[in-house]
């Protein structure tokens, strides 16, 4: 299916993609930032495993401002549903708590991390920012903004062929609320 769109006051046309096929697009997207960061940068961080308070960093609302587009969420809540219902009930009652703090406080810890298990995510879905995360010694070692700016440009271009327009970027819990 062809959609218009304007640009610059020019018409164009653009052809649609199916969210299946954008959510398998991601989520290569997603693998080869992930590849690029860890032979990159990684190398420098902290070894989550070695760190002194695990999960400290999505658990911090002081720290947690992830938003993430309708097609991120979308992939997050395909993770979910393959998730058993005791599992998938509490973490819809963590997402629905978050999310009315969010609208409340605005920030917010992430509802998907587990202490016992880490990132519910972390392998099929986990957003661009976080895997951008790490914890480095000094400024210079990180992923260059630059690099994360150029992949979420790829995912909000993604999220435009999928769904016809551009998709604004909302906290992970109202992000996957909204796609419930």
């Amino acid at each position: 299916m062809y959609r218009p769109y304007w640009r610059a006051g020019v018409c164009k046309w653009m052809r649609l993609k199916s969210e299946t096929s954008a959510i398998q697009k991601l989520s290569e997207i997603r693998e080869e930032y992930r590849e690029r960061v860890s032979r990159g940068y990684e190398f420098r961080a902290k070894d989550c495993k070695a760190c002194e308070t695990p999960g400290a960093c999505c658990l911090d609302a002081h720290f947690v401002n992830v938003r993430i587009t309708r097609l991120e969420a979308r992939a997050m809540r395909k993770v979910l549903d393959t998730f058993p219902p005791e599992l998938k009930a509490k973490l819809e009652e963590r997402i629905e708590e978050t999310a009315e703090f969010v609208k409340a406080d605005g920030k917010f810890a992430c509802p998907l991390y587990e202490r016992e298990s880490g990132c519910l995510v972390h392998h099929e879905a986990k957003p661009i920012p976080c895997i951008s995360h790490g914890c480095y010694e000094r400024v210079g070692d990180l992923p260059p903004t630059s690099l994360q700016d150029g992949v979420e440009a790829s995912v909000d271009l993604l999220n435009t062929l999928t769904y016809g327009k551009p998709q604004p970027r909302f906290p992970i819990p109202i992000a996957l609320r909204r796609v419930t």
